[in-house]
């Protein structure tokens, strides 16, 4: 997977607040970071058309202007609060669906059959940037936003690894995602019939945290492959009922990525350490976006080192992924529906969620500091 063009669309305009969504209280008291990079969506997505979406509590629409740029503004037509969104493109602007405004990417009003409109106050906007396959989005302080604080991704720009993913939208706390996903001890039950075995439950679990991340790590060493691993075993040549020895390291980093390296080796080998020709590793990587406190948006996928031009494996196992996050979907969204309907109820704590409450730590400093008084 290679690097896609790497964009930037800042608003500097102190007047651009005029048509913001939330209040600035709002926004300090919101559970997540606000200056981050997040995911907002795939190129194409945006690609002849706007597209509305809320990202951390405000409704933007995203779309490319007439050099190709990805641009971000509030989803509110200037004219009559109209959701921009239902619009349409023309000539790289994005003209509204209800009256034919015409606004560009920096917000302001730019065009109307019959009227004066320059003069309009600009909406707000957000800095943009196309990167490593998707779309990205800053929804904090514009001035603050920086391309080089992105979070670096060495596969995307790889032609030595392939990628494939998808996007669900999911009814519950971005936090419970991020729990979930630092600790994979629920594998053994939530996805029995795909990556789960009893060896995960047995296997210790060893969490520390250093200064930009999280990280949470399990070995099992001479086990059968579950059977998706076994499927990416035949992927990579290799024999699918050899025993193995298999490994997860969890890397969690702000605002809410989650990196898992994950693989099996044929066991003797060196296991996470073996040679590319005895194993089949991978990186599933999870992009979680915050839209409310009770939903998010959850961009999947994995990254694979081993048969990089078999396109047909990528939709294998795209497909395959896709089923195993759906199970983790249903039960997320029953268990924030349990938490909504308990709120006082006391949830106990153990030694295999290390990994989620350090990850939690980490976020709450990043916002404690957004909103510590200068």
């Amino acid at each position: 997977m290679t690097e896609d063009t790497q964009t930037f669309t800042p608003t500097r305009d102190a007047s651009v607040h005029e048509a913001a969504p939330s209040s600035d209280s709002e926004r300090a008291a919101a559970p997540w970071p606000r200056n981050a990079w997040y995911v907002a969506c795939t190129p194409d997505e945006i690609d002849g058309k706007p597209l509305g979406r809320k990202i951390c509590g405000e409704q933007m629409v995203l779309f490319r202007g007439q050099d190709g740029r990805p641009a971000a503004m509030d989803d509110f037509c200037p004219h009559r609060g109209a959701p921009l969104s239902l619009g349409f493109m023309r000539e790289g602007n994005l003209v509204c669906g209800y009256h034919g405004l015409a606004m560009g990417c920096s917000g302001r009003a730019v065009d109307m059959p019959g009227q004066r409109v320059k003069g309009f106050p600009p909406v707000r906007t957000y800095a943009a940037v196309e990167r490593y396959g998707f779309i990205w989005v800053w929804p904090g302080d514009q001035e603050a936003a920086d391309p080089a604080l992105m979070h670096h991704l060495p596969w995307a720009e790889s032609a030595e690894w392939a990628y494939g993913g998808g996007r669900y939208h999911i009814a519950c706390d971005y936090r419970l995602m991020v729990d979930n996903l630092m600790d994979l001890t629920h594998e053994t039950y939530v996805h029995a019939s795909s990556i789960g075995q009893k060896e995960i439950d047995e296997a210790p679990v060893k969490t520390r945290a250093e200064a930009d991340e999280v990280v949470t790590s399990r070995f099992m060493d001479g086990v059968q492959a579950p059977p998706f691993w076994r499927m990416a075993l035949r992927g990579a040549g290799l024999p699918e009922d050899a025993v193995v020895d298999r490994w997860q390291i969890c890397r969690f980093s702000l605002p809410s990525h989650v990196m898992i390296e994950v693989g099996v080796a044929l066991a003797g080998q060196g296991g996470y350490e073996a040679d590319d020709a005895a194993k089949a590793s991978s990186i599933v990587v999870d992009f979680i976006t915050p839209e409310t406190e009770t939903s998010h948006h959850y961009f999947w996928g994995m990254a694979r080192k081993f048969a990089v031009d078999d396109a047909a494996l990528t939709d294998t196992i795209r497909e395959g992924q896709g089923k195993i996050f759906s199970e983790d979907l249903e039960m997320l969204e029953r268990q924030q529906a349990n938490l909504l309907r308990y709120p006082d109820r006391k949830l106990l704590k153990l030694n295999i969620d290390a990994g989620g409450a350090r990850s939690r730590l980490m976020i709450d400093r990043a916002i404690a500091a957004e909103t510590m008084p200068e």
